[in-house]
């Protein structure tokens, strides 16, 4: 698997699971365990529920991308699938900003 485009280094993945709302704030807290805190987040990331979906954009290297793909598999259980794929950037402009900010 490739990601779509290089933005500083690192690429747009998405991750999606079957799930709604009630998932999201878990999925957050699983991927930023202190809501308020110094500094960005070890992995930049975007969440939403869509269509049936917990829908999770995160920029990162492919090896980071597979580990947080883990991280969601353990945490949601084998009866839901976690598909990790290549994003469309223009899903992700809120990802690709804040690595330009973070650049500097």
């Amino acid at each position: 698997m490739r990601g779509s485009r290089h933005y500083f280094g690192l690429m747009i993945y998405e991750i999606r699971f079957p799930g709604g709302l009630d998932d999201t704030e878990a999925v957050a807290r699983l991927l930023c365990p202190v809501e308020e805190h110094d500094g960005p987040c070890e992995v930049p990331w975007s969440l939403a529920a869509h269509d049936g979906d917990v829908v999770l954009g995160i920029h990162a290297d492919q090896a980071k991308a597979e580990e947080v793909a883990d991280r969601v598999r353990a945490f949601v259980g084998e009866a839901r699938p976690v598909t990790l794929t290549d994003a469309d950037p223009a899903y992700y402009e809120e990802l690709i900003e804040q690595a330009r900010i973070e650049s500097r």
